[in-house]
């Protein structure tokens, strides 16, 4: 019945958006359509009003990256129908420089989600109300979900007591974090043990 109901879907969205959709699957039970990035708005809006599709609701926007690419992002929509209980998967291929137009005026909890995509890929909205950093610190440095993004970060963030504030410093691994202690916790570590023969 399910599939039914998406291949229906599709062979409506497909005629509707002819120009538009470069090219449409169905799979996991959903139904996945990609679209030119200058596109998105007007297919976004017409999956939402459109009394076949009725896509009221904006699940989440993430993206995808893929550095060795010339299209170096996959923009990622992901929008449900609660009237014919189906969900839908919108991909756009956008350049790192690409500036892709907000949803906003279409579904307003976009702002939140396109605020998160900027924070964590670097990937920047037109016309967005409110475009700035929502996960990370003002004065982070980088894209944390981006390939080329090391790991342990660029700076670490700390409590001075000599300067009695919160500072930021290079990021260094201390020596006491990289040695393990496999003892069992009921023996006692090492260091325990030698902290308690000094006091005695």
């Amino acid at each position: 019945m399910k599939i039914t109901k998406l291949n229906n879907l599709e062979k409506a969205i497909n005629s509707s958006l002819a120009a538009r959709v470069k090219s449409s699957t169905i799979r996991f039970n959903q139904l996945t359509i990609e679209v030119e990035i200058e596109d998105i708005n007007k297919t976004i809006l017409f999956l939402k009003t459109n009394e076949k599709c009725k896509f009221r609701q904006l699940i989440d926007i993430t993206a995808v990256d893929y550095p060795k690419k010339e299209r170096r992002f996959k923009l990622v929509y992901l929008l449900l129908s609660h009237e014919n209980n189906l969900r839908i998967i919108i991909n756009s291929n956008i350049t790192e420089k690409t500036t892709v137009p907000s949803i906003t005026k279409i579904y307003p909890s976009a702002n939140w989600m396109e605020r998160e995509v900027f924070d964590m890929y670097g990937i920047t909205f037109k016309d967005h109300p409110d475009l700035r950093r929502i996960l990370t610190d003002y004065e982070f440095e980088g894209y944390p979900l981006r390939k080329d993004f090391p790991l342990t970060g660029h700076t670490e963030v700390r409590y001075s007591e000599n300067q009695k504030k919160v500072i930021y410093e290079s990021v260094k691994l201390e020596q006491n974090y990289r040695d393990f202690d496999f003892e069992s916790p009921w023996q006692g570590t090492k260091y325990i043990k030698d902290q308690i023969k000094d006091k005695d």
